[in-house]
């Protein structure tokens, strides 16, 4: 087992599937353009290959499948098969929502039964502004057909100010009345906004002012969470949870478990590093070739992670995924 001076490890894989997106978020995108599958993408073969390597060198227990958008990906039914007879104790998906209610067939006879689903508004308008892509309706539907299938669902909400913090309250409630868990993320220092502080600035809103809004109108108390969870959990006593990725407030560096594969074949170990290990040549390779190797890159990607707080990126978020 590959571990740092910290204890930490490798516990939970989130593989990008594709960079191709249907929309173009304003905090994600900074000209507005969708981004398109590279011409160098792994294969759906060569990508459930990089899991059971990864399984084997480096141990890993959970996988997250994002993008991009993995639901506009023609890989998507071919690796959920793969992926799903690794042994893995648990498999989760994340998507804007937009192909939810046309893919939930496939995400059920795959056995996926959690879904992590990106919405900052309520507001038709506001969507459109933000996403600059996608209708607002359509995935509401996609949410209302899945929780009806009994999928667990976590919205993700990025809170921004002079967009949607008026949406802080209202997609709280939408959530606490349908046994959703909404998880608001703190803007992240990454892609276009890594290196631009004015704009970072002018945008961020944190875990104390997110307590006060929710506080004037919920009580709420601290929950318990995973010793790796990215999340602060909290519990609104008899109505359900939230949680804030507080990665600015409340760094959780010390207890990161998390290790990223590219649709195009890079490990990173960091979101806040700019390190990359390229394992794409590793996947062709029989097994007792590749894991040495690969076991090798690991050491380095362990090596990538902050030891205390996150310090941003030039990386952007949707090629790597969330």
């Amino acid at each position: 087992m590959i571990v740092d001076r910290q204890g930490r490890r490798f516990r939970n894989l989130r593989i990008s599937l594709t960079a191709a997106c249907n929309y173009a978020c304003t905090y994600c995108v900074p000209d507005g353009k969708r981004l398109v599958a590279a011409q160098d993408e792994l294969s759906a073969g060569a990508m459930v290959r990089g899991v059971a390597y990864l399984i084997e060198a480096a141990g890993i227990e959970r996988l997250r499948i994002t993008g991009g958008e993995p639901l506009v990906s023609p890989k998507l039914e071919p690796f959920l098969e793969g992926v799903s007879g690794l042994g893995l104790s648990d498999i989760s998906l994340t998507s804007n929502g937009q192909l939810l209610s046309r893919k939930l067939p496939l995400l059920q006879v795959c056995g996926i039964r959690r879904l992590n689903i990106s919405l900052d508004t309520l507001d038709p308008l506001a969507f459109r502004r933000l996403a600059r892509g996608g209708d607002l309706a359509t995935v509401l539907t996609g949410l209302e057909q899945a929780r009806a299938a009994g999928f667990r669902i976590k919205l993700n909400m990025v809170p921004l100010r002079g967009q949607n913090l008026d949406q802080v309250l209202p997609l709280l409630e939408y959530c606490l009345e349908r046994g959703f868990e909404l998880r608001f993320i703190e803007l992240m220092r990454m892609g276009h906004l890594a290196g631009s502080g004015v704009d970072f600035q002018r945008q961020f809103v944190g875990l104390r002012e997110l307590q006060e809004i929710i506080g004037a109108a919920h009580p709420f108390v601290q929950a318990e969470a995973p010793v790796d969870a990215t999340a602060l959990r909290f519990e609104i006593p008899g109505r359900g949870h939230f949680g804030v990725i507080a990665n600015e407030s409340v760094p959780f560096c010390r207890t990161c478990s998390r290790l990223r594969l590219s649709s195009t074949g890079w490990l990173h170990g960091c979101l806040s590093s700019s390190n990359r290990h390229y394992v794409g040549d590793l996947l062709d390779k029989p097994r007792h070739q590749a894991l040495p190797a690969l076991q090798r890159l690991l050491v380095k990607a362990l090596a990538d992670k902050q030891e205390v707080a996150f310090s941003g990126g030039a990386t952007v978020m949707k090629i790597i995924g969330g």
